[in-house]
C-alpha cells in the first residue's frame, strides 16, 4: 500500500513539474511580431519597423514611446548627406538658438551589432552613443537615435571606405558584395558599420527623412527652423 501511495505521489509531482515547465516555457516565447512605430513630424510620417534581432534596443524603443519620451522632442541634429538625430527629451523646451542633445538617460543599453545583416543602408534606424574614447565597448544611449540617409557610392569609393573601415577594426569588418551593392544602389554611411547599433529602417516616408536632412541649420547642426516628432506611437 505504501509503495503504490509512493507512486501516485510521484506522478502527481511529475505531472506539477511538467504544468510549471510549460507555464515557464510560454512566458520565454520569444517575440516575433515586428513592431513598427509612427512618428508624425512637423515636415510629415515616417514609419520604421524594428529589428527582433537587436531585442533590447527594440524592447527599449517601444518602452519609450509608450512613455511618451519622443512626442514634441526636436531632431536636434541634422547633417546634410548624413543623417538625422533626435531623442533628447529636454530638447522639446529647447529655446530658439539654444545647443540641445546633450541630455540622456540614466542607463546604457549593451551593443547589439549584428553586421552585415543590420547595417547603415539609407533609412536605417540606429542608436546614438558616447565616443569611442570613453564608450569603448560601443553601449548605445538609451534614448537618442538617428536615421540614416547618406550618400550613393560606386565600387571605387567604396573600396577607399573599406580601407578605412579595415584600419579602424584591424580587418574585422568587411563589406559584403550584397552590402556593397545596396550601398550603390540606395545609399547610405558605411562608415559607421560596426561601430553603431542599427536597430531599425524606415518603411515609409523616407521622402520626409530627405526633407529633414535638407534644412538649413546653425554651426551646431540645429535646424534654423524647428523640426519636430510631434508624437510617436506604436501601430503594430
Amino acid at each position: 500500500m505504501l509503495i503504490k501511495d509512493m507512486s501516485m505521489i510521484r506522478k502527481k509531482l511529475l505531472f506539477s513539474a511538467l504544468l510549471l515547465m510549460l507555464s515557464m516555457g510560454s512566458f520565454a516565447q520569444v517575440d516575433t511580431v515586428r513592431h513598427e512605430v509612427l512618428l508624425s513630424t512637423t515636415m510629415g510620417d515616417i514609419k520604421v519597423v524594428l529589428y527582433n534581432e537587436t531585442p533590447k534596443h527594440r524592447d527599449n524603443f517601444l518602452k519609450l514611446v509608450k512613455k511618451g519620451v519622443y512626442n514634441g522632442v526636436l531632431f536636434h541634429r541634422v547633417i546634410k548627406n548624413f543623417m538625422i538625430q533626435s531623442g533628447d527629451s529636454t530638447s522639446r523646451h529647447a529655446k530658439p538658438g539654444e545647443v540641445t542633445g546633450n541630455h540622456t538617460l540614466p542607463y546604457v543599453i549593451p551593443a547589439e551589432i549584428v553586421f552585415p545583416k543590420c547595417f547603415h543602408k539609407r533609412g536605417a534606424l540606429a542608436a546614438a552613443r558616447e565616443p569611442d574614447e570613453v564608450n569603448p565597448k560601443y553601449d548605445s544611449s538609451p534614448c537618442q537615435f538617428y536615421i540614416v540617409y547618406g550618400h550613393v557610392y560606386n565600387e571605387p569609393t567604396l573600396d577607399v571606405v573599406q580601407e578605412r573601415i579595415s584600419k579602424r577594426t584591424q580587418g574585422a569588418v568587411v563589406l559584403p558584395p550584397e552590402v556593397r551593392s545596396v550601398y550603390c544602389e540606395q545609399g547610405g554611411t558605411p562608415s559607421l558599420d560596426g561601430k553603431y547599433t542599427v536597430f531599425g529602417e524606415v518603411i515609409e516616408g523616407l521622402d520626409i527623412v530627405e526633407k529633414i536632412q535638407g534644412v538649413a541649420t546653425d554651426a551646431n547642426s540645429r535646424p534654423l527652423e524647428d523640426v519636430r516628432i510631434i508624437k510617436a506611437k506604436i501601430i503594430k
